[in-house]
């Protein structure tokens, strides 16, 4: 029979482990919007085609330094007159977002540069992370139930015995890395470069270190101390 609190002859000890590492990331997000306006549909449709196009060919061409691209929203948007009767469309607004992950950070700044620099076309990022399946989220584990073991054997010793079995061992909650940090890259401070010198020259992005943490509780029984 297993008692939920323990016995005098199988008393328990409920202990918290935690494992902290920090790791090079392994992938950086960049988040791309291209934009289009123009008074004919078509046209607006036309251009906006064209411009995702070329973004598109700028990713690719990277290769395998390109882990995944995708795109995402897009949206063409009529405005209306604000003055008069009906339904007047003066212009069309429309725009598509594409993500792209990249592993090899070497042509990112590079690619970033020249991304910034296209027509009506702006980059978000990049946000630095591990993938889901890194090795170092299995290590934060291991490291965390190393602790929970070490602590659990401490007070058992304090007591002047020692662990009897494992009763229970969980997560005490997901593992958790830090908040992204985003930086924005406008089109008019690339450009701004690229007049000056003819080409922008690539920016330097230094990689954010990753924090990984992994938090598990554990219950064993004890011998029963001698008190």
């Amino acid at each position: 029979m297993t008692y939920a609190h323990g016995t005098p002859d199988a008393p328990q000890v409920t202990v918290r482990g935690e494992g902290r590492l920090e790791a090079e990331p392994e992938l950086a997000r960049i988040w791309v919007t291209v934009s289009a306006r123009g008074t004919d549909r078509t046209e607006t449709i036309t251009d906006l085609t064209r411009r995702n196009a070329r973004v598109l060919d700028l990713i690719k061409a990277l290769g395998d330094a390109v882990d995944h691209v995708e795109t995402g929203s897009l949206s063409l948007t009529p405005e209306l007159t604000r003055k008069g009767r009906g339904e007047h469309v003066h212009a069309y607004t429309g725009r598509v977002r594409v993500t792209a992950e990249l592993a090899d950070f070497t042509a990112l700044g590079e690619l970033v540069t020249r991304l910034a620099d296209l027509e009506m076309t702006s980059v978000d990022g990049p946000s630095w992370e591990l993938r889901p399946a890194s090795p170092v989220h299995a290590e934060a584990r291991r490291l965390a139930v190393e602790e929970a073991v070490q602590r659990a054997r401490a007070y058992a010793a304090a007591l002047g015995t020692s662990l009897s079995s494992l009763l229970e061992l969980s997560d005490a909650g997901l593992d958790r890395g830090p908040m992204p940090r985003r930086a924005a890259f406008g089109t008019a401070a690339v450009a701004f470069s690229a007049e000056a010198g003819g080409e922008a020259p690539p920016l330097d992005l230094e990689p954010q270190r990753q924090t990984v943490t992994a938090e598990v509780v554990a219950r064993f029984t004890m011998e029963p101390p001698a008190l």
